[in-house]
């Protein structure tokens, strides 16, 4: 059964994505800008049972539904050969939705869920849209791309064909912020003094031991240049001091997470991440100095995501392995206390800054599902 709109009516949206923040969060983002456009239209996100999208996405206000989880094995094994099966049960339980919300248009942001959605999407005569957060796209949107009506992407020369550059989709509390008038606040909410230079490490929520290792052997030279640190460790990734205690030093703020990065991004001075697509397109949507720090591991897509900012003046790049107490001494210290090379910084990145991907993505949808009717 294929699903047959009206041409009048609430607009039916399906947006699948999960697993990580990285595909719910754009999602989400997503899904608000959509009911700001067109309060009447009808939101059902599509994720699995494992995902941060449990709870995310039901706190957000929007239905879930959930369908299988069929990760693509990276070698031979007995889970390869039960691909087929599973994915054919994702790709059923997917096309039940989407004639059950009788979907004018089904968007993907990439991940497990996607590529059962397009599939379905596209066997139902129902057009997708497409959103790849990174400078190397997924193999979920590589392959969706090929049946897509439209395919957006977050960063320039990322190689799907016909696709658009609109940014990143992020929550308005970080497009919107002003840095300059929420530092204090933000600054006391964290605990931390208002008016003293800061310097904030995350390493999210995998990748971070590196990061968190290198960090707890050089903090000490930052607190001795009068620079206090809040370091977002990650959940389980409390830093240890010799004696097996947390890590205790003057001006040293360790915390496992930070409910809404806007507080952390309005805090800063200098920011230490990951150079995940989120992470990469947030800190220029708001003009904050940061020195990404990729993942080792993977496809090079942090690289690439980082690539175009670097270049622009606004982030430094270093590699995993160059990142040590050495480095932080010498190349972070004289950073964040270089208050003239962090204004340009924040100048080069704010310039480059989308803040509106959100509303373009809503368009792109909504002319795809009017296309529909």
């Amino acid at each position: 059964m294929t699903p047959t709109p009206s041409s009048d009516g609430p607009v039916s949206v399906v947006l699948a994505g999960g697993g990580t923040a990285g595909h719910v969060s754009p999602l989400l983002a997503i899904a608000r800008a959509l009911v700001d456009s067109r309060p009447d239209a009808r939101i059902t996100a599509v994720g699995t049972e494992a995902g941060m999208e449990t709870r995310l996405v039901p706190d957000a206000g929007f239905e879930l539904r959930t369908i299988d989880r069929v990760p693509l094995p990276r070698r031979p094994s007995i889970d390869l050969l039960k691909l087929p099966v599973r994915f054919l049960r994702a790709l059923r339980q997917a096309r039940r939705i989407i004639v059950d919300t009788q979907a004018d248009v089904v968007v993907g942001v990439g991940g497990y869920v996607s590529a059962p959605a397009y599939l379905a999407a596209w066997s139902a005569r129902v057009p997708v849209v497409i959103h790849e957060a990174n400078a190397r796209a997924g193999i979920a949107n590589r392959a969706g791309a090929r049946v897509a009506s439209r395919v957006a992407v977050a960063f320039e020369g990322t190689d799907l064909a016909g696709a658009v550059l609109v940014g990143m989709p992020m929550r308005r509390s970080i497009a919107d912020l002003d840095r300059t008038a929420e530092r204090g606040s933000a600054r006391a909410g964290l605990g931390l003094d208002p008016d003293r230079t800061t310097l904030i490490v995350t390493g999210g929520s995998s990748g971070a031991a590196s990061m968190n290792r290198a960090l707890a052997e050089g903090v000490a030279d930052l607190v001795a240049a009068g620079v206090q640190v809040l370091h977002i460790t990650g959940r389980g990734k409390q830093v240890a001091g010799p004696d097996g205690a947390p890590l205790t030093v003057a001006d040293y703020h360790q915390v496992e997470y930070v409910d809404g990065m806007e507080r952390v991004y309005a805090a800063a001075d200098l920011l230490v991440a990951r150079a995940g697509a989120a992470t990469v397109s947030e800190v220029s949507a708001v003009g904050l100095p940061a020195v990404f720090v990729p993942l080792p591991h993977g496809n090079g897509e942090q690289r690439l995501n980082a690539a175009g900012l670097v270049r622009s003046g606004g982030a430094v790049l270093v590699e995993d392995a160059a990142f040590t107490a050495g480095w932080i001494r010498e190349q972070i210290l004289p950073l964040v206390t270089d208050a003239v090379r962090l204004a340009a910084m924040s100048r080069a990145s704010y310039a480059r800054g989308v803040r509106d991907a959100d509303r373009r993505m809503a368009e792109l949808i909504l002319a795809a599902a009017q296309d529909q009717r």
